[in-house]
């Protein structure tokens, strides 16, 4: 009986597994990689307490999301975010139900330029926006149909906000950023 009881309170307070990389792929602004990774971290075990995610964000300039976002979905010019999750079947029905993430994400740092200063905010926050977009995707959320849109935009705006609680999101930028 306490061999059972100690194997239940290992169980309990094991953490999620989170195999998370991140690559910087492009040379338009310097990234801080280990703060976006924290930033990450935090969003999946807390706010949407994925039990284990194996992840990859790549970080490109507006060359590469273009050749991405041609090469899969045969639109023209570059995007703010694609994601690709790998648990989708070959029908493109996705299986969360295990509640474990697995995917890849491409983030397009030069739009999130450009985008800030559309919207009278900074790179560093709509990168982070980028990504806690793509997580929302990984997790289930669809934004093709405007209602569902709607229930996305919400959900990241909440965690945005709640995220900008615990960090400085211009920690994402280093020293010697082009401005």
């Amino acid at each position: 009986m306490l061999n059972a009881v100690s194997n239940l309170k290992r169980t309990e307070i094991r953490a999620p597994i989170l195999a998370l990389t991140l690559r910087n792929r492009q040379r338009d602004r310097r990234l801080n990689l280990p703060f976006l990774r924290r930033v990450l971290r935090h969003v999946l075990s807390k706010p949407l307490c994925v039990p284990a995610a194996e992840l990859c964000f790549h970080f490109v300039s507006a060359e590469e999301m273009a050749r991405v976002n041609w090469q899969f979905l045969r639109h023209q010019g570059p995007t703010d975010v694609i994601t690709f999750d790998y648990r989708q079947s070959a029908d493109g029905v996705s299986s969360p139900a295990s509640g474990a993430l697995c995917g890849e994400a491409f983030v397009c740092v030069a739009e999130a330029v450009r985008q800030a200063r559309e919207f009278q905010t900074n790179w560093p926050s709509e990168v982070v926006r980028y990504a806690v977009h793509a997580l929302l995707h990984l997790s289930g959320y669809d934004d093709l149909v405007a209602a569902k849109r709607r229930v996305m935009k919400r959900e990241e705006n909440r965690l945005m906000r709640e995220l900008a609680l615990v960090f400085d999101f211009n920690q994402l930028e280093t020293r010697k950023s082009k401005s």
